[in-house]
């Protein structure tokens, strides 16, 4: 299935559940601030945002903090401008 091909987030139950499941993660921290930004947030993110979000959900749990704290900043494939545009929503929320 091509890109193009893919359904969108939001029309795809699948790949909400898949997100809010992600988002769980080990450090109760990161599982506070990211499930509050879902419970927010979830039906209005854009293709885009999901795509952010879902890149930040690949860092480690420690990596993560510290770019939601603003302790960091992205760097390497995680360095775009939808993901620094993402960040600014999760340190505001």
């Amino acid at each position: 299935m091509t890109d193009m091909e893919k359904p969108a987030h939001q029309a795809d139950p699948a790949n909400r559940a898949r997100l809010r499941w992600r988002a769980r993660r080990g450090l109760l921290e990161n599982d506070i601030i990211l499930t509050r930004f879902l419970d927010a947030h979830e039906t209005e993110l854009t293709d885009e945002e999901v795509d952010a979000f879902t890149r930040l959900l690949d860092l480690s749990d420690n990596a993560l903090m510290d770019l939601v704290l603003a302790r960091a900043e992205p760097e390497g494939e995680v360095d775009l401008p939808h993901v620094h545009a993402l960040l600014q929503r999760l340190r505001l929320a």
